[in-house]
This record gives C-alpha cells, sequence and structure tokens, in this order.
C-alpha cells in the first residue's frame, strides 16, 4: 500500500493484535510508524465500524501527523476518514475511522465516556516520552480493558521504547521490532562543554554557520525554549538561509512554514525546541545541530511549587534528535557537548511522573474511582506527590476529608483544565465573570503576554488586569502578539466549556477568581516592607520595590517563580479583605490570644482576623488570659531550646539524676531530656510562668526546684533514697556526687574517706558509683569503683607518694581503721 520502513513489521503487528489485545511496536525515526500503522489497523476485521484513535504527546506532531496521514488517503486535510482533535481544534466528522488526539483530550475523553464506545483500538505513539497525561492515559486504558473492554486493543509505539517494561506492563504482550531502513548519519561532538546553557545561542549560531558551509541540506536545531530560540535568531540575522522557530505555542500558520520546504528554494534552518525530537519530519533537513537541553517542569518539595528547569537530555533523546538528520538522505548531527560528557548523560529523561506535581493526576483518578496505587503505571507515583497532592485538592473542595471526590471536584475534573483553574472557573457567579474566569484560566495556562526577554525585564509589572487589557485591545510595546492569539483562542474554548456566549464582557473581581483557584497563595504584605509578602502556605514572596502593587495589603498571586529562598511574584491581582471574608467565610476566622513577640522579647496579647495562616487585621488586648500568656512564653521559651532559663549546676544535676532512674526504672520516671523538655513545656513550665510575660523573667527560676517539684511526693522521695545528692562520710562530712557523667562519681580529699570501707550501692547496685581520690591541694591522686580493692592495693603506692609530698598530713597504711 505504502513503501514505508516500517511496512516489513505489519504482518508481525497485525497478526499480534488478532491473537492478542497488546502489543508494542519498536521502530527507528522515520520508519513511518505514526502515519502507516493507524492506516493499517483500521482495516483489520476487529476494528470494522470503529475508530482507532491515536496519541500524541504533542499538538504540533498531532496536526503533522493528521494532515500527513490525510494526505496518504487523498484526502485535503484531516476531518474526513482522518481526524484531528486538539484542545484548540477538531477536525473530525461521522466518517472518521482515525483520530489523532493530544494526550490530554483522551484523558478527558475516558473520564465522559469511560467505556470508550466505538473505538477499536487506542494507540500510543512516542510512548517513550513518559509524559504524565500519557502515563495516566495507558493506566486508565488498562483498567478499562481489565473491567470492561477485553476487546480493547492497546499498542505502544516508539523508537527508542524499552520494549520489556511496557509488554510487561500491557500484559506480557509481544514487542514488534522493524529495523526499518534509516540513512546513516555522522556524529560530530564539541571538543569544549559549554559551561551554561545561557551560552547556547552563540555557540548554536556558530555551529549553525559552520554547517551551512561544510555539509548539504537544511538545518535542524534543537534549543531548551522560546527565549534561547529568539536569542539564536537573533544571532543568525544576515544569514543566507530562511531561519524559522518552531514552537508548540507558535500558531499553526507559522508552524507551517518551519514544517514545510522554503518557497523559493532557500537552504532553511529550523530553530526547534523538544517538539521536533519525535513524530516529526520536517522536509529537506540532513543536518541536526544539537544544543543538549532540554525544558521540563520540577516540583520543589520545600515549597509545593512547580517550576520549569533547564535539564540535560538523557542518551535515548540525543539518539531521537541525530535520527531526524537521516529520515530522507545521509546527515550529519553535530553535538555541543563532549564525548566524555555523553558517556556520562542518563540513559533516558526522567519519566515527567517522577518529577511532576501530580494534583491533575489525583483528581482524575478520583473522578476515575480508583486511587493512583490502584491503577497500572510503568513507575507509580511518589506517595510523597501524592500526599501534596490530595492536601492542595481538598484545599481546593474537590477532595474531602476522606480523600473522596466532591461534587466541586467533579466538575473541575470535568473542565479539562489544571485543577487551580478548574476551581477558579467554577466559582464564577455569572456569566460576566465565567467570562473573566475563562480569560484567567486561558492566560495562565499560556505564556505571559508581555515578553520577559530583554533588559529591564525584572520590571515586568505582575498586575494580572495589564495581561487582561491586552487581551481586549490594549498595547504595549512589550507585548507578544502571538502569546495574545493563543491566549485569545484559548479563552474561547474555555468560554464553551462554561456556556457563556462569546460577546459577553469579561467582568468581576479577578483577585476573588485567583483566590478561589489560588488559596494558598492569598498573600499578605509584611510589615511597612513594600513589595515583601507572606503567602497563606507559609513562603515569603516578593514583588520589584518599583511594581505598583507592591504596596498593596493584599494579593491574590497566580504565577510564582523560586528564586533562592523565597519567590518572585510573576502575576498577581489586589484583592480586598471584605472579598475574602464574603466569598470565603469558612476560611476566616476570628480569634484572641496571646502570642509572643520575637522582637519584644514578650508575649503580647491580640485580637486577630485570620484567613488561614494570614493576619488580615491585629488589635492589641487589654486584658489577656493569664494562661494563655504563661502558655505563650512557655512555647517560646521552648522554641529557644529552653536557653533562657537558668540552668544551674544544681539544676543539671536533679536533671541527671532523674535520667539516671528513668534509665534503670524505665518509664515510671518522666523523660527530661533538654528535647522532651522543650516538647512539653507547656505542662511543666507554663504552671510556673503566671505574672510573666518576658524570656527576660525567666532567669529567675529556679529550674532545680521546678523538675523536682514536678515529680511527685512518692518519686521524690525515691529519688533520694536511690541517687541521693551527697554522700555522707566519716568525720561527719559529705561530699557532693556528680551524675552528669558517663559514671556517676563521687570527689573528695582522701583524707576525708579514712574511716569509709567501701563504697555504697546506688539504686540498690543498679548504678554504679566511682570516687575520685584528690590530694590535699585537691589533685586527682585516683579514681576507683571498688574502694574496698583500692585499699588493699593501690592505695600502698599512692600513700608512699602522698607521705613524700605532703609529710605533714597523716597517711595511715589501713584508711579504713579511720
Amino acid at each position: 500500500m505504502f513503501d514505508l520502513p516500517v511496512a516489513e513489521a505489519l504482518p508481525a503487528l497485525t497478526a499480534a493484535l488478532r491473537a492478542g489485545p497488546n502489543a508494542v511496536l519498536v521502530a527507528p525515526p522515520g520508519a513511518g510508524k505514526t502515519t502507516l500503522v493507524p492506516l493499517i489497523l483500521k482495516d483489520e476485521p476487529w476494528a470494522a465500524g470503529a475508530r482507532i484513535l491515536v496519541l500524541e504527546p504533542r499538538r504540533v506532531a498531532a496536526r503533522a501527523a493528521a494532515r500527513r496521514m490525510a494526505q496518504m488517503l487523498g484526502e485535503a486535510q484531516p476531518g474526513g476518514i482522518v481526524g484531528l482533535a486538539t484542545r484548540l481544534d477538531r477536525m473530525v466528522s461521522d466518517a472518521t475511522r482515525v483520530e489523532v488526539v493530544t494526550e490530554g483530550l483522551l484523558v478527558r475523553r475516558l473520564q465522559s465516556d469511560p467505556g470508550l464506545d466505538g473505538v477499536a483500538a487506542v494507540l500510543f505513539d512516542e510512548a517513550h516520552e513518559r509524559n504524565l497525561d500519557t502515563d495516566l492515559a495507558l493506566a486508565l486504558c488498562l483498567d478499562l480493558q481489565a473491567n470492561l473492554r477485553p476487546e480493547l486493543r492497546l499498542l505502544a509505539m516508539s523508537a527508542t521504547l524499552d520494549g520489556a517494561a511496557f509488554a510487561g506492563l500491557l500484559g506480557g504482550a509481544p514487542v514488534i521490532e522493524s529495523l526499518g531502513r534509516a540513512w546513516p548519519v555522522e556524529l560530530r561532538h564539541r571538543a569544549r562543554d559549554l559551561k551554561d546553557h545561557r551560552e547556547l545561542p552563540d555557540a548554536m549560531a556558530g555551529a549553525v554557520r559552520d554547517a551551512l558551509r561544510e555539509h548539504p541540506g537544511d538545518v535542524l536545531c534543537f534549543l531548551p525554549g522560546w527565549g534561547e530560540i529568539r536569542r539564536t535568531q537573533e544571532r543568525l540575522a544576515g544569514l543566507d538561509a530562511l531561519v524559522v522557530p518552531l514552537h508548540g505555542e507558535m500558531p499553526p500558520a507559522e508552524q507551517d512554514v518551519a514544517l514545510n520546504p522554503a518557497p523559493d528554494g532557500r537552504r532553511k534552518v529550523v530553530l526547534a525546541t523538544s517538539i521536533a525530537e519525535t513524530s516529526l519530519t520536517v522536509p529537506g533537513v540532513r543536518i541536526v545541530v544539537d544544543g543538549g537541553f532540554r525544558r521540563a517542569p520540577r516540583l520543589d518539595a520545600a515549597t509545593g511549587l512547580a517550576r520549569l528547569a533547564t535539564l540535560r537530555i538523557g542518551r535515548a533523546a540525543a539518539e531521537q534528535r541525530a535520527g531526524r538528520a537521516g529520515r530522507q538522505a545521509p546527515g550529519v548531527a553535530i553535538r555541543l557537548w563532549s564525548e566524555a560528557l555523553h558517556r556520562g548523560l542518563p540513559l533516558a529523561d526522567r519519566p515527567e511522573m517522577l518529577e511532576a506535581e501530580l494534583s491533575a493526576l489525583v483528581l482524575d483518578c478520583a473522578a476515575w474511582g480508583a486511587a493512583p496505587g490502584d491503577l497500572a503505571f510503568l513507575d507509580p507515583p511518589p506517595a510523597g506527590a501524592v500526599k501534596a497532592a490530595q492536601a492542595l485538592l481538598r484545599d481546593l473542595d474537590a477532595l474531602d476529608a476522606a480523600g473522596r471526590i466532591t461534587e466541586a471536584g467533579r466538575r473541575m475534573a470535568r473542565m479539562g483544565a489544571h485543577p487551580r483553574l478548574a476551581r477558579m472557573m467554577i466559582a464564577a457567579a455569572d456569566d460576566g465573570e465565567r467570562a473573566l474566569a475563562a480569560d484567567l484560566a486561558a492566560l495562565l495556562e499560556e505564556r505571559d503576554p508581555i515578553r520577559r526577554g530583554g533588559p529591564g525585564a525584572r520590571d515586568v509589572p505582575a498586575d494580572v488586569q495589564l495581561r487582561l487589557d491586552l487581551l481586549h485591545g490594549g498595547d504595549r510595546a512589550d507585548a507578544d502578539g502571538a502569546a495574545i492569539h493563543r491566549i485569545r483562542r484559548a479563552a474561547a474554548l474555555h468560554r464553551r466549556r462554561l456556556r457563556v456566549h462569546g460577546t459577553v464582557r469579561a467582568e468581576g473581581d479577578a483577585g476573588a477568581l485567583l483566590a478561589a483557584g489560588f488559596p494558598d497563595r492569598i498573600a499578605a504584605r509584611r510589615g511597612t516592607m513594600d513589595g515583601a509578602f507572606r503567602l497563606a502556605s507559609g513562603q515569603g514572596a516578593r514583588l520589584a520595590t518599583t511594581d505598583p502593587l507592591g504596596k498593596s495589603a493584599l494579593l491574590a498571586v497566580a504565577d510564582l517563580e523560586l528564586q533562592g529562598t523565597e519567590a518572585r511574584i510573576r502575576m498577581a491581582a489586589r484583592i480586598d479583605r471584605a472579598v475574602l471574608e464574603a466569598r470565603f467565610p469558612e476560611r476566616v476566622r476570628r480569634e484572641e490570644g496571646a502570642a509572643f513577640d520575637a522582637r519584644a522579647g514578650a508575649v503580647v496579647a491580640r485580637r486577630r482576623l485570620m484567613f488561614g495562616p494570614l493576619v488580615l487585621e491585629e488589635a492589641p488586648l487589654p486584658h489577656a488570659d493569664p494562661a494563655a500568656v504563661a502558655v505563650a512564653l512557655a512555647e517560646a521559651a521552648a522554641g529557644r531550646g529552653l536557653r533562657d532559663l537558668d540552668w544551674s549546676g544544681a539544676a543539671r544535676q536533679v536533671q541527671a539524676r532523674i535520667l539516671w532512674m528513668r534509665r534503670v526504672e524505665g518509664e515510671a520516671w518522666p523523660d527530661v531530656s533538654d528535647a522532651a523538655l522543650a516538647a512539653s513545656a507547656r505542662d511543666w513550665l507554663a504552671p510556673r510562668l503566671h505574672g510573666k510575660a518576658r524570656l527576660a523573667e525567666l532567669g529567675g527560676l529556679d529550674v532545680a526546684a521546678l523538675l523536682l517539684d514536678a515529680l511527685p511526693w512518692d518519686r521524690r522521695r525515691a529519688l533520694e533514697a536511690a541517687l541521693p545528692a551527697r554522700l555522707a562520710l566519716p568525720a561527719g562530712r559529705s561530699a557532693a556526687i556528680d551524675y552528669t557523667g558517663e559514671v556517676p562519681t563521687l570527689e573528695a580529699r582522701a583524707q576525708h574517706l579514712f574511716g569509709l570501707a567501701a563504697l555504697p550501692p546506688l539504686a540498690g547496685g543498679r548504678v554504679k558509683l566511682q570516687v575520685a581520690l584528690l590530694s590535699p591541694a585537691g589533685r586527682p591522686v585516683a579514681v576507683t569503683g571498688d574502694l574496698a580493692g583500692f585499699w588493699a592495693g593501690a592505695w600502698a603506692e599512692v600513700r608512699r607518694e602522698m607521705r613524700g609530698r605532703y609529710p605533714k598530713h597523716p597517711w595511715p597504711e589501713d584508711p579504713t581503721l579511720g
């Protein structure tokens, strides 16, 4: 039917899918698996009258694949036998038998049609990329196949797939491999590694100029993001070639320029992100220049915020990229890193499942009726990320306290947006607010329409309203026209989902809507500092001091960028306290109590209006509850490690004696270690602090007495009997026992021990006692735990030495006689 390399594997593939429901196809880039396999499978007996769904991880690849398949069938564009469905485009009809869909849409379809009625097979193209939605869609399809649709065919396809792992996930499915007919690709590595990805534009531009001189064909360059593409394009100004970008956020017409031959026959340089890594064939390309980096979302566990990070690609991705040069003729792949660095690259990029924020996945699982751990994933979702996602979903009212999906959660799951944005959209009260919510959701999904790449980018205002104005005819010199076009299209889609007519004016309080989706990012200004805020999550956040929002008392923050220990607010809206109280009464509470003020070093009683942990209003209380003040002071002291107390030697001895008793008799005795005392300060310290409010007053407390007073009377008597503070010595003397060392130790001059035949047992013999004998000058002369043995043995040598040094003192041969 079609002369494509993958054709030689089709007999084995069709046989496998006739014999069983699942299979894995591994074929090199350019083999034709994306376009030929679906067209062949639609004519299989098991697919009669039903659709084949082809899942593509990217919109650009989905459009290109659908268009190519339509052309192969003689159709001008998708919408006939071959259809296309992405978030922004839908070209399908009753005649459609092969429908190319993006990964997020398949998850939405499974939620609305959990039986996938009329679908005979789902093909997961480029499954090796391990995108979150692909992993989830495959898990849901496997669950559907196991419980309702055993006849549903599932096929995983890729050029670099871990066939054995996917075969195991698909129930021991057969793996069919196609050798294909890829042209040879010469690999060249840079001699010196780049110090930083910011050097990429200069290095890439230089490599492109050299490649055009030395090799035939067009050039495909891989760069991590839009900023690097734009800067590289600037550095290639004046080049005798057509230089075009290829990015997922470009309008389709601009993408087509990159995907089609140059109309005037000139050579072409395509500057692309990783969207060109798989599925796409860029005609005429015989040279690949690979920067070796990619952008990927990463979750910061300390803050719970996701951010795009620039990462090195793995070796599998590097092979995929290099293969782009050999799709139509022999080519060359130039890698902007050394062979030594290449050997140290990971075999593959880490799956998004292990790095991403998982609230959308957890919500989809809840809507499906299964916990994430109950579904079949190649890599199970990390427990910590699942727990964080569940906490966020509870905060958004999508899950109840038991983790079950709520009615609000079901509405959110149907919205086809991130749970935060979905919650914001369902919070809208009327058509005007719904139109505004649609604009906000689109704005936050897409790239900021105000460019940040040039000089002074750090001073771009954060006000959301500036962006909303651009969507409705406003103008700025730094506006990004392409981004505005995409946002408008996405907003129109959200309006349709919200059943809002496109001409309805967007009206309402942007801050209130943002607060519904980002309750943990309500921000209160810290003191009188312009631009310094505290988020409801506890995280610190900042605005540029010149930003007009910097003086606001309260903000609803939509977009944050991590910078060191704090976050930079990139997009936000003002919100009034009255709006918070009216819209979110369940989150607002009034409380009275005492709190420690670190600057004053004292407990201050206040009346507060709180939104979660944020203080919206605060006023002093003239009369405070003494017990509450005492507790607050005790907890403040505990937070400082109790160092404000006077830990005298006597206090440390009492503490050590109690700990010795706990060691020998167990939990009948309290734990009075420093850590335990700090943890229980409310119980033992607070009752002794009535009438006190300042840390400075704690130094006058008798800590030894406090510790003893905390013991019941019978325990105090037992302590004195078992581990006395002092030991009686002959001639009416006594000496203190030091319990703070590894062995309790009695220090005394040797003369004061004359007449003491042996050391008495401590705690009934369960605690050893040792004695340090001192000279008349107070210097140690011997340490022993067996005084009787010492008198009978080593004493003779000590006696001779002491008699020589201190002849005026008595040194009896038998000290036991006194």
